[in-house]
Parts: structure tokens; C-alpha cells; sequence
């Protein structure tokens, strides 16, 4: 049970080997396989290929997630990639990953994936043409609310939320395999047309920009992978279940989207999967007939489930970057009767509904992308660092060495690849932005200047949320 300790709350260690796999299967099976399929094959051109993005997409994140699960038992806090970055190259680059993050990362995957459960859940009642973009957004906002609701008042329904659903999800994608090849026994068309060896491959397009584009969004369906080390500190017996919880969740996602796009294949031509814009309900429709709205239902759910866990970890990030002194004081605590951090959660919640007015989802996906893969980068650059220079330092599970530089190599050509095929003005504001924090930084972190009235404003706050100081010595 949690407590008092050093004068401060503890944040409760709820989270065992099964809901760590729920947290990162369930964040993973989100809303991406089904909607990322025909933006991975209208990129690289053909079936074969688009195949082999998805499993080297699965191979990549499991090399990440294992070399993070290193960098977790090492440095086993919570706060992700701004911890690690804190403690191996210091404040000043942790304070950009942080504010990059909280403001930019963590909020415009939760608008994406609520946008993505919006448009599933009310596809149904506008069978035949497009939802007003006005009921989609408010949908969208009621489950960000919805799932910040519960997130807030218990830990434990929070986890409990990430087992269920994962359930429903890996049962709407084994109806979707299982439907695949049932078409198959009906008709050997599509199989002799996609997935032979002679047309698997046919019309294939290898660029630096379309192979960039075709793993943002096959690794966007992989979100997720890096959850568990956000929420280090919940995590009981993080040693060992860390890199369990990443060995047992990504091979299986990894599997389970290998056989889905198989079975997409099966049953729709290339074109009719490209022209789609809801994959999951066109094979519901062809497969299903009368009942293809069960797959709108069952993507909802899936991505409220991807939703909930992104949300989960998406709250720490913020907390931690508190409790290390690189936001407000107030969102370092916890509630004191719930022992949640619910003021991380709320910030987060509204910063999810400010990204989500103006909110597009393909260019959110693409520079969520790019933003992060340049952070996994330089956490991966420190994780080699303490191969090198610390060996010494005490880490109960250890990867090769040849995994993260090989993840490294990747993370470089993900943040280059589009830029030198075909560079884009908004990727330079992008990282105008990430290095405009050095002018908040300076004044605010470095110097502390105006510490009286963010002194009076965290008493306010703490007095009516019900929110003291959490202790860090977990």
C-alpha cells in the first residue's frame, strides 16, 4: 500500500507483468492497423512490399523496446525518454525533450487516436457520407475527457480498462485473420493476384521519402513500445518485468499485424485498399455484409483502449518533468486520497484538447514521427554512451551492443530520410520549435526568475485540487 515516506505521497506500484504486456499490446493495437494499411501500400506501391514494412516495422520497435528496457533497468525511473536524457547529458537538452514531449508528443498522439476513435464510433450513423467535422471533434474531445476522468480518480480502473480492451482488440483482429483466410477457401483471386510471387512486388516505389513516409505510419501503428519505461516507478519488479512485458506484447503485435494485412490482401484488391478511407470497415462491408459495422465498433474500442494507455504514460511524462524541476511545482504531486497525479493528467488533458481543434490526422501522424524518432535517437545515443564509458554501472538485463547502434541507424534515417528526399516547410518548424525552448529555459529554469507568483498560484492549485508533494524515493 502507499504512504507517507520522506515527507511525501507515494504513487502506488500496481502495475504486474500482465498489465505491463496490456499497457504496451494495448497501446500498440490502436487505432493505426486500421487506418495506417493503405497509406503504408500507397507508399511503397505493392503488397509484397508494404508486407515488409510492417514486419521490419515490428523488428524496429522490438530493438527498441529491448534497448529501452536496458536504459530502464539502468535508470529506473519514470519520465521515459526525459528522464534518461536528464540524468546521462543534463538538464538543459532533458528541459527541450521534455517541453517537446509534454506540448507537442504526448498531446498530438492522444488527438490523433481520439480522432481515430471518433471517426469509427459515429461511421455507423453516416453510412453514406462523411461526419460533420463538428460532431467528429466533439466525440473526439468527450473521450479524451472520458478517459482523463478515470485516470484521474483510479490507477487500478485505469489498468483495468488496458486488460479489457486489449481483449477486445486482439478478438477483433483475429476475426478479421480468420475471416481472411475463410474468404480464401472461397476464392483464390486475390491470393493469385497480391500475394504471389510475381505480382507481390509489382510496382514497387523505393525512394528515401516513401520509404520514410511508409515506416512513420507502419511504426505509428507501433506506438506504444516505449509506454512501460514512462511509468518505471509502477511498475513492480521492473527488472524483470520490463523486459518480459516488451518480449511477450511485441512479437505478438508484430504477428497478429502481419496476418491482418495478409488478410486485407485477401479479400480487397491493391487499389480498392489504397482508395479506402476506413480499411477495417471496407473488409467488414465485403466480408461481413449486413454486420461490417461490427469492425467500425470494434475499431472504436480500439482505439479508446489505445487511447487510455497512451494517456496513462502520457500524465507520468509530465509529472516527472515536474518533480525534476522542469515545469510548475504543482504538477509534481498527487492527489492526496486517490494517489494519482492528477494535475500532470488535467495539463495534459487540456494541452490533448488545444492540439485537437485544429487537429488533422495524417499531418499529426507524420510529425509526431519525425518529433519523436529525433528524441529515441539521442536516448539511444545515451544508451550506448553507458555501454562505452560506464559499464560498471548495475544493470540486471543487458542487450548486445549491435541493437541499439542498429536502432540508432534507424531513428537517423527516419528523422532524414523525408527531409533530403523532399524537404517540407513544416518539418522546419517543427524543429524551430523544439529549439525555441532555450528561451524559456534560461529565465524561467536557469535563473528562476518570478518564483513568488508561481509560489502562490502551486498553493492555490494545491489547496483546491487536494494535491501534496509525491515522494521520489519510490
Amino acid at each position: 500500500m502507499a504512504g507517507k515516506a520522506h515527507g511525501g505521497l507515494k504513487i502506488k506500484r500496481e502495475l504486474g507483468l500482465i498489465g505491463g504486456v496490456s499497457l504496451v499490446a494495448g497501446t500498440m493495437i490502436g487505432s493505426g492497423i486500421f487506418m495506417s494499411p493503405q497509406f503504408v501500400l500507397s507508399n511503397v506501391g505493392s503488397p509484397g512490399a508494404s508486407l515488409l514494412i510492417w514486419t521490419l516495422s515490428g523488428l524496429v520497435a522490438m530493438l527498441a523496446a529491448l534497448s529501452y528496457a536496458e536504459i530502464g533497468t539502468i535508470i529506473a525511473e519514470s519520465g521515459g525518454d526525459f528522464i534518461y536524457i536528464l540524468r546521462i547529458y543534463g538538464p538543459c537538452p532533458a528541459f527541450f525533450a521534455a517541453l517537446t514531449f509534454i506540448l507537442v508528443v504526448k498531446p498530438s498522439s492522444i488527438a490523433a487516436i481520439s480522432l481515430s476513435f471518433a471517426e469509427y464510433a459515429i461511421a455507423p450513423f453516416y453510412p453514406d457520407c462523411a461526419p460533420p467535422p463538428l460532431i467528429l471533434k466533439c466525440t473526439a474531445a468527450a473521450a479524451i475527457l472520458l478517459i482523463a476522468t478515470v485516470n484521474v480518480l483510479n490507477v487500478r480502473l485505469a489498468i483495468r480498462l488496458q486488460v479489457v480492451f486489449l481483449v477486445a482488440k486482439v478478438f477483433a483482429l483475429m476475426t478479421i485473420i480468420i475471416g481472411g483466410w475463410v474468404s480464401l477457401g472461397k476464392t483464390t483471386r486475390f491470393i493469385s493476384m497480391n500475394l504471389n510471387v510475381e505480382n507481390a512486388f509489382k510496382g514497387t516505389q523505393l525512394s528515401l521519402s516513401t520509404l520514410g513516409m511508409a515506416f512513420y505510419q507502419g511504426l505509428w501503428s507501433f506506438a506504444g513500445w516505449y509506454n512501460l519505461n514512462s511509468v518505471t516507478e509502477e511498475l513492480e519488479r521492473p527488472e524483470v518485468n520490463l523486459p518480459r512485458a516488451v518480449l511477450i506484447a511485441i512479437p505478438m503485435v508484430t504477428l497478429l499485424y502481419v496476418l491482418v494485412n495478409v488478410s486485407y490482401l485477401l479479400v480487397m484488391t491493391p487499389a480498392e485498399l489504397m482508395s479506402s478511407t476506413a480499411v477495417a470497415v471496407t473488409w467488414g462491408n465485403k466480408v461481413l455484409g449486413s454486420w461490417g459495422w461490427i469492425m467500425s465498433v470494434a475499431a472504436a474500442l480500439s482505439a479508446f483502449g489505445s487511447l487510455n494507455g497512451t494517456f496513462f504514460s502520457g500524465g507520468r511524462v509530465c509529472f516527472v518533468a515536474a518533480r525534476e524541476g522542469h515545469m510548475p511545482d504543482i504538477l509534481a504531486m498527487a492527489h492526496v486520497h486517490r494517489l494519482t497525479p492528477s494535475p500532470a493528467l488535467i495539463f495534459t488533458t487540456v494541452i490533448s484538447l488545444l492540439v485537437l481543434i485544429p487537429g488533422d490526422f495524417q499531418s499529426i501522424v507524420n510529425f509526431f514521427s519525425f518529433t519523436a524518432w529525433f528524441f529515441y535517437a539521442i536516448t539511444i545515443s545515451g544508451l550506448l554512451y553507458l555501454k562505452i564509458k560506464k559499464p560498471e554501472l548495475p544493470r540486471p538485463y543487458t542487450v548486445p551492443i549491435i541493437i541499439p547502434i542498429l536502432v540508432l541507424l534507424a531513428a537517423i534515417f527516419l528523422v532524414l530520410a523525408p527531409i533530403i528526399d523532399n524537404p517540407q516547410i513544416e518539418y522546419l518548424y517543427v524543429t524551430l520549435f523544439i529549439f525555441s525552448g532555450i528561451l524559456v529555459y534560461i529565465p524561467v529554469i536557469h535563473y528562476k526568475l518570478c518564483p513568488g507568483l508561481l509560489t502562490r498560484i502551486t498553493l492555490f492549485l494545491q489547496l483546491f485540487l487536494e494535491v501534496a508533494p509525491a515522494d521520489k524515493n519510490l
